[in-house]
């Protein structure tokens, strides 16, 4: 159980039998009264955020989510499927919760899949993978008015901007963070 005083940013927990995380967080000591906390909630399961105030002294129960690592295997048209490496039980994870992770999940990468009571909700992917670029446009040596970068498209079907020397056939690591081109692997 948690007390409003454990309240803070990224804090998860469990309201109404819904997992929340806490995405903003203000402490105000008004002259006179109690302590207030200001919390930006947003739902784990839905998405849907909200402002909510609580008082010193409230309590809260803590979400129960776990991580577990696990493979991807393959997608049909409106799920994701991830297997277990421990006890190879298979979960199936919806497009929309798996989002724009899309872009750089291929077959057999190992990701982090929370899991709220035994059914996920959402996954991690790993910080950096490794996409064979499938189509690129070439690059004209002097071409300056194109600029630095060329979109090109990767092996998921992403298309994402590249150094104009990136060719079709290379292997390039992106970081997916933040979904973008970070160097050329050597093979």
């Amino acid at each position: 159980m948690y007390e409003s005083g454990d309240l803070r940013k990224g804090l998860k927990v469990e309201i109404d039998g819904d997992p929340y995380v806490i995405t903003q967080f203000e402490f105000v000591k008004p002259g006179k009264g109690q302590s207030l906390y200001k919390c930006r909630l947003k739902n784990m399961l839905t998405g849907s955020q909200f402002d909510r105030t609580f008082r010193s002294g409230e309590k809260f129960k803590e979400a129960n989510l776990e991580e577990i690592s696990m493979e991807y295997l393959y997608s049909d048209t409106e799920s994701y499927c991830f297997m277990n490496n421990t006890t190879y039980n298979q979960e199936f994870i919806s497009a929309e919760q798996v989002g724009d992770a899309k872009n750089f999940l291929k077959e057999n990468t190992i990701c982090e899949v929370l899991l709220f009571e035994g059914r996920p909700i959402g996954l991690t992917l790993p910080n950096f993978v490794e996409m064979t670029v499938t189509k690129a446009d070439p690059w004209v040596k002097g071409d300056t008015a194109s600029g630095d970068s060329k979109p090109a498209t990767i092996e998921t079907g992403a298309v994402m901007q590249v150094p104009p020397f990136i060719e079709e056939g290379e292997v390039i690591r992106i970081d997916t963070r933040t979904g973008q081109y970070v160097e050329r692997v050597k093979s």
